[in-house]
């Protein structure tokens, strides 16, 4: 097995902007796993808010990378195994493990969905993402869009306006990205009018356990984003969340989201599959699994200019999922 990479800046076709702040481009590392004549692909994204540093990356990559080489190829699960022994960040497990699905199941002749024989003739539409903005153009862009589904970013501002999203699109969602006051998030609770957006992300600043002040039971569908990283969260959430966004870079690939998905559905949780700004290569991975859960965020390559691979794809909200093998990945440039 051949280990290589390269980092690669997406430009968005318009400013992205969230509560932690306005992004023109993101950069994102790019593994390839290459064995008898066969490549699969895995991608993780440069995200400030989550600490991560792609060069950092690449310097452990580089360490590691006869180690890895030297891996003989088996199940996905015990290379999964083996991943974790090397104590790596989840966002680099997340492409390697990715990039070994897509590896593993081209030498296979087999795509992921028939290697976990999940039945794909249903399957959710995609949201669509709309930035932090004034609520009159939002509306607008939603409108513009024309998209069943759409994600609203906000913040602490115009929370007693949000209800006028509410028109923009037949089904809408709000992303506060943690940036709500505890007293907002309380009112929100209150409002009757709440619990007719789909559900309300991430409301309160995570890593302070600020989630205790809200109440699974009450009107809005609460969604656990960066609160929620792995299957270890789940348990100690259930009181306050409804729902849980499982992005693989957060949990650490396909092969943990999997189990996650088993036991978040255990625990009665509805779940999104989200993603992080990625090319299709990402978003290929998060589409496998758009089958097994109630929601999909995986807008990325629809709102970049320079897409650098092809597979699974989405089309106004509909999802394409490719039939190839492995997760159906192929690249667009010249890079490995």
């Amino acid at each position: 097995m051949v280990l290589s990479w390269q980092i690669y800046r997406l430009f968005l076709k318009k400013p992205f902007k969230i509560s932690y702040g306005s992004y023109p481009h993101r950069d994102v590392l790019v593994v390839c796993l290459q064995h008898a004549g066969k490549t699969g692909y895995g991608e993780c994204t440069e995200i400030d808010y989550y600490g991560v540093n792609l060069q950092a990356f690449v310097q452990q990559l580089q360490e590691l990378q006869s180690k890895i080489e030297k891996q003989n190829i088996v199940h996905p699960t015990e290379f999964y195994a083996y991943l974790e022994s090397l104590s790596l960040n989840s966002f680099l497990r997340s492409a390697l493990d990715c990039a070994y699905w897509d590896l593993f199941g081209k030498l296979e002749n087999k795509s992921f969905l028939a290697l976990n024989q999940i039945n794909y003739a249903t399957l959710p539409e995609s949201f669509i993402t709309v930035s932090i903005g004034n609520i009159k153009d939002q509306i607008t862009e939603m409108k513009d869009w024309g998209w069943t589904y759409v994600k609203v970013k906000i913040n602490e501002t115009h929370v007693n306006e949000l209800y006028e999203l509410l028109q923009g699109a037949p089904v809408v969602a709000l992303d506060a990205n943690g940036s709500l006051q505890i007293n907002q998030a309380k009112w929100l609770q209150e409002q009757k009018w709440a619990k007719d957006f789909a559900f309300i992300e991430q409301p309160l600043a995570f890593g302070k356990s600020l989630y205790n002040n809200l109440s699974a039971q009450t009107s809005p569908l609460w969604m656990a984003d960066e609160d929620c990283k792995t299957s270890e969260d789940l348990q100690k959430l259930q009181p306050h969340y409804g729902a849980i966004n499982i992005k693989l870079m957060k949990c650490g690939g396909l092969t943990p989201a999997l189990q996650m998905i088993t036991q978040a559905r255990a625990l009665g949780y509805k779940i999104m599959v989200g993603c992080m700004t990625e090319s299709s290569i990402g978003i290929s991975a998060g589409a496998v699994l758009a089958p097994l859960v109630d929601y999909i965020d995986l807008d990325g390559p629809t709102l970049i200019q320079n897409d650098i691979a092809q597979g699974s794809f989405i089309e106004n909200g509909k999802i394409h999922l490719s039939e190839k093998a492995g997760l159906g990945i192929s690249i667009n440039y010249e890079g490995f």
